[in-house]
């Protein structure tokens, strides 16, 4: 195992001993792929959704929001295509009945050449398991298996069945008699819900081309092969923009959120190194142009955003299955022809994140164990995250340093008067050090101690999580010091 996959295994285990994430259903020996955020785990994830949200709609005049249902009409489905098109290759190995994702078997011989200094060996073997998915080649995928000797985990051996198409959508039922019941689906997206609502968006708030909808949800996948933690899970979130364009400027609005959807990232303060685009080579059915945004996790970059030209694909087919206009009537002036656009199905930029990922970016890029120097020459280590502080679970601690001495009863003052404009946390019990070690180890990125020189001149320390200086500072200005921090 290597450095990085001991960092990511560390990673697991902190989520789930300070309450971010925990195994579904644990108590029963989990459901595999399903996981619970815990009290800072959901609070980080509000707050990573709500920064998103702000993003999209409070920041930009033509993009609103909606809320689209889970369950759809079951037509939905076959007119954007998931019936027919969404599916995985897959293969089984015959001696452990084993079930693997094509793409996934080859990526994982490449990651074990790389962690041999065999870097071009890997990037031919990509880019040649691309070439072969791009073209639907899955006799030539079954050979370079073979070819690679990639054998199964579980059984050793490369018994493989022929490569076929798995599809990846929940169906169940609507209706209380089963006979009687009407199949539908979990949504594997949430993209269709903002299509199939254009038009009623349009009119009643009014929006003119171009223009975006927004949306944040749950999503289905079945995936045969979930795996990375909360990195591919079967039930997830999506944060999603659909954004409308005059046919013809959907090559410039791709190339607008591909930049903008980056500088989104980069305004958490990450470093621009740990982040690259991947231009799709096999697009999807509906698609122009496609790329993701990948990061640098521990397990390697993959993939967190998709910026997607979907051209007229998902509008039209819903015309064409509902029998229902899905045009919109444009009456500015065409500058070639001095007469109005007139009637067109708008041209589709999206911008989709996953929100578990994006999650998991931040615990990722935050998590930090570092080795402190005493002043006695001796050493200590404190496991810190250095989650950005306007997205971070708990903003401020509030820590009186006895309970005693009326120090509690500032302490409750002070936090009385800020948990109304962020989250506060406010702890007596343990040693002032043990105090700030648990605050490291959440992210929270201000503490502060009440202590009896307070009652003297009504003056606090404030520590600073990622350097740990300490300053002493008005009481009465902990409140504007830490709002001016988080914005």
């Amino acid at each position: 195992m290597t450095t990085n996959d001991n960092k990511f295994q560390e990673i697991i285990s902190h989520a789930k001993e300070y309450g971010f994430v925990f195994p579904s259903s644990e108590i029963y020996d989990g459901l595999s792929a399903v996981y619970d955020y815990g009290p800072y785990g959901s609070e980080l994830k509000k707050n990573i959704r709500d920064y998103w949200w702000k993003s999209m709609t409070q920041l930009h005049e033509n993009i609103v929001g909606i809320d689209a249902a889970i369950f759809m009409h079951p037509t939905t489905w076959k007119a954007s295509g998931h019936v027919d098109n969404f599916s995985d290759p897959m293969i089984d190995n015959r001696d452990s009945n084993k079930r693997y994702r094509v793409d996934h078997l080859i990526e994982g011989l490449a990651d074990k050449l790389k962690d041999e200094g065999k870097t071009q060996e890997a990037d031919e073997l990509i880019a040649e398991m691309d070439r072969l998915l791009a073209a639907d080649d899955y006799a030539g995928l079954k050979d370079l298996i073979a070819k690679n000797n990639i054998v199964c985990a579980i059984s050793g051996t490369g018994n493989w069945t022929d490569i076929r198409q798995f599809n990846l959508m929940f169906s169940t039922q609507l209706g209380s008699v089963t006979e009687e019941a009407d199949t539908i689906y979990l949504r594997p997206e949430t993209a269709q819900g903002i299509f199939v609502n254009f038009l009623n968006v349009q009119k009643t708030s009014r929006m003119r081309i171009p223009f975006g909808i927004a949306q944040t949800g749950k999503a289905f996948r079945n995936e045969i092969v979930a795996r990375q933690f909360i990195f591919r899970m079967r039930e997830f979130e999506q944060m999603e923009m659909q954004f409308f364009v005059r046919p013809g400027t959907e090559g410039e609005w791709y190339r607008y959120w591909k930049e903008a959807r980056l500088q989104w990232h980069l305004s958490l303060g990450i470093s621009p190194e740990k982040y690259r685009y991947h231009d799709h080579v096999k697009l999807a059915h509906y698609a122009k142009e496609a790329c993701d945004i990948e990061f640098e996790f521990p397990i390697g970059f993959k993939e967190v955003e998709g910026i997607h030209s979907r051209s007229d694909f998902d509008l039209t087919q819903h015309q064409q299955y509902s029998k229902k206009k899905m045009q919109y009537f444009d009456n500015d002036v065409d500058p070639a022809t001095g007469k109005p656009f007139g009637n067109y199905i708008p041209y589709v930029v999206e911008t989709s994140i996953g929100l578990d990922r994006m999650f998991l970016l931040i615990l990722s890029e935050s998590y930090e164990t570092e080795t402190l120097t005493k002043e006695d020459g001796s050493t200590d280590s404190r496991v810190v995250m250095h989650i950005p502080a306007k997205i971070a679970p708990v903003k401020l601690a509030i820590l009186p340093l006895v309970k005693k001495d009326g120090l509690p009863e500032i302490a409750r003052e002070l936090m009385n008067e800020c948990k109304p404009h962020f989250r506060c946390f406010y702890e007596e019990k343990d040693a002032i050090g043990k105090r700030y070690r648990r605050q490291d180890a959440i992210g929270t990125p201000f503490c502060v101690t009440v202590d009896h020189q307070t009652k003297e001149d009504q003056t606090v320390t404030i520590r600073h999580r990622d350097s740990m200086q300490q300053e002493r500072v008005s009481l009465s200005a902990v409140r504007e010091i830490v709002s001016k921090n988080i914005i």
